[in-house]
């Protein structure tokens, strides 16, 4: 039975021509927007939470807060850390390693061309392993730095792949001048989808000292807790020891302790707001197709008078009459909905790979197949509940009213 209101209800929609699609435009449009953008914030949520690069969520980082200006976490500020604040976070009972980090922006030389970026520093010892395990870092060719590599160094991804500006491709072997110093590229790592990672030099720590004439401040404290249990207590006490260190109030720190879990919070916040004036937008859209698809069923049931009266004078029954009329609202809206979602879908991969491009990262744009049928069957729905109204007026009509026309 159902199946005879399907197609009776697509026969009269072919019927009407070009009415029915004008109509379809609105809940297209509406569909096509909120699939498309909904796709795109969640490809550009992937991608800003892939910059951050860190893997483990048991890690603390802690820098000077003041005047950052346009360098690397912590340059420029009022009232730097220093390597001992390191080592009085790391002898916390909450607290298994802190670890004091050194970035350096400087000049890259290779092929006769000039660059600048960011320097990063890489611990000794027990302390080197945990940073590579922080990072998921390894080396795509070559090797990762060891202890006691002087003058050398370990290039991002995008030094490999041609990306870094030098017109040619850099691997292990090659002698690269930082701050006009000479060093050799022993390995490049793999790409992280960072715009910030793969784009790196990593330096040991006495060679970047040394180089880049730094004393005993720090840029960073990058902080393991023994339990990720305890990231609350950790962030707590490593706040309540430096607030005493650096003598300020509650509430007038001059640094900064954040967790991998409120940094991603923030940035879903934002991302979030964004995705819900979005939403709205779109439906708006929605909404001028579901009044076109009221004005289309009723006069359509002005139209079908005839048809209504000749209907029940051969048997069909008042329900048989408002499911017509109830399934083609519902149909005009699926098949509106069927239109936006391809449309939606296609805007959203390829604007994905284009904010995958921009910002450099890495994320493979993926189709939400249940998100997709939830919308159809919201198109269904919307159209349907939209053509209550005129499928009721069309059910009671009156037979011999409806045969006089």
């Amino acid at each position: 039975m159902i199946q005879d209101y399907f197609a009776l209800s697509f026969k009269n929609l072919k019927h009407r021509g070009i009415r029915s699609w004008l109509t379809l435009l609105g809940i297209f449009i509406g569909i096509m927007a909120v699939v498309s953008l909904i796709s795109l914030g969640n490809g550009l949520k992937l991608g800003v939470m892939s910059q951050f690069g860190i893997s483990s969520t048991e890690v603390i980082s802690v820098q000077a807060g003041g005047l950052n200006s346009y360098g690397p976490p912590g340059s420029g500020v009022v009232n730097a850390l220093t390597e001992e604040d390191a080592e009085a976070v790391g002898k916390l009972s909450s607290v298994e390693r802190a670890v004091a980090r050194y970035l350096s922006s400087g000049k890259l030389e290779f092929n006769d061309r000039v660059n600048f970026g960011f320097a990063v520093s890489v611990p000794d010892g027990e302390d080197r392993k945990f940073f590579y395990e922080t990072l998921d870092a390894d080396a795509e060719v070559g090797r990762l730095l060891e202890d006691g590599d002087l003058h050398k160094v370990v290039l991002g991804h995008n030094f490999y792949s041609d990306s870094a500006g030098f017109d040619k491709e850099i691997v292990p072997g090659k002698t690269i001048l930082l701050q006009d110093k000479e060093f050799e590229v022993i390995g490049i790592t793999e790409k992280k989808g960072s715009f910030i990672l793969d784009n790196v030099v990593y330096v040991n720590n006495e060679p970047l000292k040394d180089l880049m004439d730094i004393g005993n401040e720090v840029d960073l404290i990058v902080v393991k807790v023994k339990n990720k249990d305890l990231i609350d207590k950790a962030k707590r006490d490593i706040e309540k020891l430096l607030r005493k260190r650096r003598n300020v109030k509650e509430g007038e720190e001059d640094f900064e302790v954040s967790t991998p879990e409120s940094s991603l919070e923030t940035v879903n916040s934002i991302l979030g707001g964004i995705q819900a004036f979005i939403i709205v937008i779109a439906s708006m859209s929605i909404l001028v197709g579901s009044l076109g698809i009221v004005n289309t069923m009723t006069t359509s049931v002005l139209e079908r008078r005839k048809d209504i009266g000749i209907m029940k004078a051969i048997g069909a029954r008042n329900q048989d009459i408002f499911y017509n009329f109830f399934v083609e609202a519902g149909l005009m809206g699926l098949i509106g909905g069927i239109f936006g979602v391809v449309f939606g879908v296609l805007i959203g991969y390829f604007g994905t790979v284009g904010i995958n491009s921009f910002i450099g990262a890495s994320i493979k744009p993926e189709i939400d197949f249940i998100f997709i049928a939830l919308v159809l069957m919201s198109s269904f729905l919307i159209g349907s509940v939209t053509g209550i109204t005129p499928a009721m007026n069309a059910a009671q009509q009156n037979p011999v009213e409806a045969l006089r026309g």
